[in-house]
């Protein structure tokens, strides 16, 4: 059962259409549009919003998702990463955690962000308690960040003080949605598996 935190009701019916026109850039820096990334009829995607392409965080997330997509990819499930920053601060992540560049797109200007109502600010970013657990995953993002690069982060400084979250759409169908309460409070893929690889694949 998907954690308490996750709820698709906060948004209407048609939070899908109106995502699909915001656009955001591929990691190699050309212009899409959302509805572009996944079948809007029946296809299954896993969109996770990191926070932004230097946060230590994101890197230890982008890794496990990166674990996971052998997995996404078997269940006819497209994974989908989108981050805060320019898409050269993007390729920077893919290239030295590394990480899949046709899965990586940035949202410079937190259009996806703003639209689907993420948390955002300086005590969501460093004071919730919700990012106290990201203690008890030292080891594990020690690890991940052994390439780890400060100049990922936004040139656009506002830009470290957005929170993330992670959504699973059918089609235009929103089935999933988690609003990282702070920094590193990340979706359980368990939950996210239990959504998105138990879907019929037309």
């Amino acid at each position: 059962m998907p954690s308490p935190k996750a709820s698709n009701s906060q948004y209407s019916p048609t939070v899908t259409e109106n995502l699909g026109d915001i656009t955001i850039f591929s990691a190699a820096g050309v212009p899409l549009m959302f509805k572009d990334l996944w079948d809007q009829e029946q296809g299954i995607a896993v969109v996770a919003l990191l926070r932004h392409f230097g946060c230590p965080c994101c890197w230890e997330l982008a890794s496990t998702l990166k674990e996971s997509k052998s997995r996404f990819d078997s269940a006819g499930v497209k994974l989908i990463a989108v981050g805060v920053g320019a898409p050269n601060k993007a390729r920077l992540l893919a290239q030295r955690l590394p990480f899949p560049m046709d899965c990586l797109y940035a949202d410079p200007d937190r259009k996806a962000y703003d639209f689907l109502d993420l948390y955002y600010g300086f005590g969501r970013t460093f004071f919730n308690p919700a990012s106290a657990k990201v203690l008890l995953r030292f080891d594990a993002l020690r690890k991940v960040t052994k390439n780890y690069t400060i100049e990922a982060t936004p040139d656009d400084r506002s830009g470290v003080l957005q929170q993330g979250g992670m959504f699973v759409f059918r089609g235009k169908e929103l089935l999933y949605a988690r609003k990282d309460e702070g920094t590193g409070d990340h979706a359980p893929l368990d939950d996210v598996f239990d959504v998105c690889c138990k879907v019929p694949v037309a």
